[in-house]
């Protein structure tokens, strides 16, 4: 049986985390009707009728992004999301490092999960050192 390098293994637990935080704290308030979600929404100038739609929208997404066939279409299509949730809390001017970068964080999150366990996306995106430039 191959054996998976602690890269890969650290992607992996990357992943998980990724997955567990959006699956925790933004899709269940969202899909179980939490009233902190629509309360967000609203601060944040969404109408709370798109709670269900953006959580089914991030279900989705986090459900292809784990899925290996899949997951480079579910870091793009949650990459859109994040950058729509970026410019959202730009408009209202929110706080920059805890709010406006918080998708980015979240973004380098999963995609880092997703390049250390994608030896393919590696070989697409090598890290290369100064001197290979």
């Amino acid at each position: 049986m191959f054996k998976a390098s602690p890269m890969v293994w650290t992607g992996r637990v990357l992943t998980g985390l990724f997955a567990l935080f959006m699956l925790g704290a933004s899709v269940l308030p969202k899909l179980t009707g939490m009233p902190v979600a629509a309360q967000t929404l609203t601060a944040l100038g969404w109408k709370p009728d798109y709670v269900l739609l953006i959580g089914l929208m991030e279900l989705t997404f986090v459900v292809l992004y784990l899925i290996p066939r899949t997951a480079v279409l579910g870091a793009v299509l949650m990459t859109g999301l994040l950058g729509g949730a970026m410019a959202t809390q730009v408009r209202v001017e929110n706080p920059l490092f805890s709010h406006e970068l918080f998708a980015i964080y979240l973004g380098l999150f999963m995609w880092g999960g997703l390049w250390l366990r994608t030896p393919a996306l590696r070989a697409l995106f090598p890290l290369r050192g100064a001197a290979a430039a």
